[in-house]
């Protein structure tokens, strides 16, 4: 029930990545300020027939009544690659880099605007919530699932139906090349997700479901935090709110570090890692997260970075490790 705050001011929120609106109620508990991330595409996952409108919509107000006033972000469905669904599982030579998430989307864009439509009459109960597009590599693909959002706007307003006319979108960074026009996306979006697990799997071309390579997959590696030093920065100088929603924010030993970098919003999973990352925030100040991530960006071998951020958060959390 403390605040994530460090001892010299500086305020970090902390959020839930979820699957399920029944999930909501032990964030909560345990401290998590809203929901980062809904992951929706377990709506499809769960089913045996297409999620309707009124699917996504009961789920959706079910979510908004479990927060209250608390923000909520909502990613578009993030079929394909390892999610399949619905007969629509066609077996592609490199499911990763095929016809996955918003490319599913713009490859059938009646699952875009039937879930569109939903978190658009829901955005009508509440301020809070943002929609968030997902694997976006591009400022046409941005574009383009614009565009599909108004479309779904203009159906709204034919037929009368409320909504959030200035609904917040955002953008997932997580393929390299969202992270070199990151200043060019941050001109067209209201807010950056980072997705630290896919970043950190094509930047490194690393499979990190094949046993085999693994062991490489690696978020302290030097190019990794290369790249979330300069979405961080893109984002500071648009005055645009970032948030980090990948597993890297929830392993302990990574906390100080992206503090440094300049973090300030956490979407976290699961919901009893949230007290110890906010011990770590309410131990460190801001200045001394600084130092570490600048001594850190200094070093060339990754273990030698995790040694370095794993003494730091063992003098905090003895147990942790």
């Amino acid at each position: 029930d403390r605040p994530a705050e460090t001892p010299d001011g500086r305020e970090i929120a902390i959020l839930g990545n979820i699957d399920f609106p029944k999930e909501i109620p032990t964030y909560l508990r345990y401290g998590a300020r809203g929901v980062g991330l809904y992951r929706t595409e377990f709506l499809y996952l769960e089913s045996r027939s297409r999620p309707t409108e009124e699917d996504h919509l009961k789920s959706y107000l079910k979510a908004l009544e479990e927060l209250g006033d608390k923000p909520i972000v909502i990613r578009t469905v993030d079929l394909g690659a390892d999610k399949f669904y619905d007969g629509n599982n066609l077996r592609e030579p490199n499911p990763f880099l095929g016809c996955r998430s918003i490319r599913y989307c713009f490859e059938h864009p009646e699952v875009f605007n039937t879930q569109m439509k939903a978190i658009l009459r829901a955005s009508a109960h509440t301020k809070n919530l943002s929609i968030l597009f997902p694997l976006i590599s591009s400022l046409e693909e941005l574009r383009k699932a614009k565009a599909m959002v108004l479309e779904a706007m203009e159906e709204l307003r034919r037929k009368g139906v409320d909504f959030n006319e200035n609904i917040p979108i955002g953008v997932m960074i997580e393929v390299p090349s969202s992270v070199l026009i990151a200043d060019t996306l941050a001109k067209e979006v209201d807010f950056f997700s980072i997705g630290t697990n896919d970043l950190v799997q094509y930047s490194l071309a690393i499979d990190r479901d094949n046993e085999r390579v693994a062991y490489m997959y690696c978020p302290a590696h030097p190019a990794i935090l290369r790249l979330l030093k300069m979405t961080i920065e893109v984002a500071q100088d648009h005055n645009i709110p970032l948030c980090l929603c990948g597993e890297m924010g929830s392993e302990l030993e990574y906390i100080v570090l992206l503090m440094g970098l300049g973090i300030t919003q956490f979407s976290v999973a699961p919901p009893a890692t949230i007290p110890a990352i906010k011990k770590i925030i309410r131990s460190v100040t801001y200045e001394r997260a600084k130092e570490a991530a600048e001594e850190v960006s200094r070093f060339t071998d990754p273990e030698k970075s995790i040694r370095f951020l794993r003494g730091i958060t063992k003098e905090i959390l003895p147990e942790a490790f």
